[in-house]
């Protein structure tokens, strides 16, 4: 039966919720539910922090008794139905007594992938999913989430600012500021939001950065600052950088080729480094080497903060499945200055990578264009 208008509203507060975890509780997804009895919201959760309550279970909790029998849940997400950190949710739902559950979105996880929905199928409850344009504001959240258990890679967003004609740095290199103050402020929020951050060993040395999601939690709580990642071949990195030195409080990992001195390698390690040899006969193999390796120690989402190189070497690879670039007010000029990308690119325009889908937005003084390259 097709779901009712109401039905698509209802799913549409569930994504609203589930945008209170943004940030908070990767790598697990996030989501958020809703409790209708009689026609009218009884209550409402989502998953708020990594190992608290699931949003299921938030939402139980959030409803007085006796109005659970019966009820119809709304959540964004399939119900698990195995036990990780929590019990499995399909289990909190039959214990409430919910008669019937509308769910936007599978879970594509091995241990998920529609075992939560033929558990509750089972036990007697009417399971309706969603399709269309709510199904994919749903899918669209958990991105990094569909992505690592589909593939065991992590979801890579490449972010970067240029001019109107379309450079990133003027022809000596430099490059600050070139996006405004708001549109900087926004990237520390995608870098929140993820479970890493990724640039090259060029940026690493001319920029000496921290990495650090500088962003306010509104909850006081102590924000988790991403992992910090260097493609570095021959483990160039100084151990006296911000990198290197904040490594036993941020993790860092260092991705070398199997040219790196064993010396320089040992000297990161001592420092608290963590590296990882990435195999290949070509950058391609290597980058996407590297991305297996990261997917294995849990990393499920990457902001791709590299120069033109390593973006253009991500590109090359097929490894990039969402961009946000700022433009900004400006012109440089010059056939010296550079651009994003770099790499080997394509040779004929009907090769390119054509975006899926394309948003602009206004971002103080800047325009934000998203583009969609690969969705999961």
């Amino acid at each position: 039966m097709p779901l009712s208008g109401n039905d698509l509203d209802l799913l549409a507060r569930t994504i609203e919720l589930a945008g209170h975890g943004l940030g908070r509780v990767h790598p697990n997804p996030v989501v958020g539910a809703v409790i209708v009895q009689d026609g009218e919201v009884v209550g409402e959760g989502w998953h708020a922090e990594h190992g608290g309550q699931h949003a299921e279970v938030a939402a139980i909790a959030a409803t007085p008794p006796d109005r659970l029998a019966g009820a119809t849940m709304y959540v964004s997400l399939e119900p698990c139905c195995h036990h990780g950190k929590t019990p499995p949710c399909t289990d909190a739902i039959l214990a409430a007594g919910i008669a019937r559950i509308v769910v936007a979105s599978d879970d594509p996880s091995e241990k998920a992938n529609g075992r939560g929905l033929g558990t509750l199928r089972d036990e007697g409850v009417i399971v309706d999913v969603a399709d269309g344009d709510v199904a994919r504001r749903a899918r669209r959240m958990n991105q990094a989430f569909r992505k690592h258990a589909r593939t065991g890679k992590p979801w890579v967003l490449f972010k970067s600012a240029m001019t109107i004609d379309g450079k990133v740095a003027t022809r000596t290199g430099d490059s600050k500021w070139i996006s405004c103050e708001e549109s900087r402020a926004l990237a520390h929020t995608w870098r929140a939001s993820v479970d890493a951050v990724v640039v090259g060993i060029g940026t690493a040395l001319a920029d000496d950065p921290q990495l650090t999601a500088r962003v306010e939690r509104d909850d006081g709580l102590q924000l988790k600052q991403p992992r910090r990642v260097v493609f570095d071949s021959t483990a160039r990195l100084p151990l006296d950088g911000h990198l290197v030195a904040e490594a036993p409080e941020i993790a860092l990992t260092i991705v070398v080729s199997r040219a790196a001195p064993r010396t320089a390698v040992a000297g990161l390690v001592a420092a608290g480094a963590e590296v990882i040899v990435a195999t290949g006969s070509n950058e391609s193999a290597r980058i996407s080497s590297a991305l297996a390796q990261l997917g294995e120690r849990g990393i499920t989402g990457v902001l791709l903060e590299g120069g033109p190189h390593l973006a253009g070497a991500f590109s090359d690879a097929g490894e990039i499945d969402e961009i946000r670039l700022f433009l900004a007010p400006l012109v440089v000029g010059g056939s010296g200055a550079r651009d994003p990308l770099a790499g080997q690119g394509v040779d004929r325009i009907e090769d390119a990578t054509r975006a899926r889908e394309l948003q602009c937005e206004r971002v103080g003084e800047d325009l934000l264009i998203s583009a969609t390259i690969e969705e999961w």
